[in-house]
């Protein structure tokens, strides 16, 4: 990798770690939750690139920063569909306790 594409690769990379930083500073508590649950295909397919680039990696450096993307993407998949779920049972009825018939005499 040239030392150019390098430096390109790292400001596209800060530059998205700010707008990404930007726009989620902006979204509200109440929205942020069904707003990360929503976005678990993003996350799948950040998952998938990193495999990507894993089998494509040419040099020790490329596997760790792969290993890493595929990790964090990972943890991302899973943590979207926890919290996914855990937002769902606020939703389920709960059960109630049968109550006692009053009639029955024993």
């Amino acid at each position: 990798m040239s030392e150019i594409s390098l430096l390109a690769s790292l400001v596209i990379f800060v530059l998205a770690v700010l707008l990404g930083v930007e726009v989620i500073s902006k979204v509200p508590a109440t929205l942020h939750t069904p707003l990360m649950s929503g976005a678990n295909s993003i996350h799948g397919i950040v998952l998938i690139g990193g495999m990507i680039i894993a089998a494509t990696a040419t040099d020790v450096l490329g596997y760790v920063l792969a290993a890493i993307a595929v990790v964090f993407g990972a943890m991302n998949v899973v943590g979207g569909y926890v919290v996914t779920d855990r937002m769902l049972q606020m939703f389920r009825k709960r059960p109630t306790a049968p109550k006692p018939d009053a009639g029955k005499d024993a």
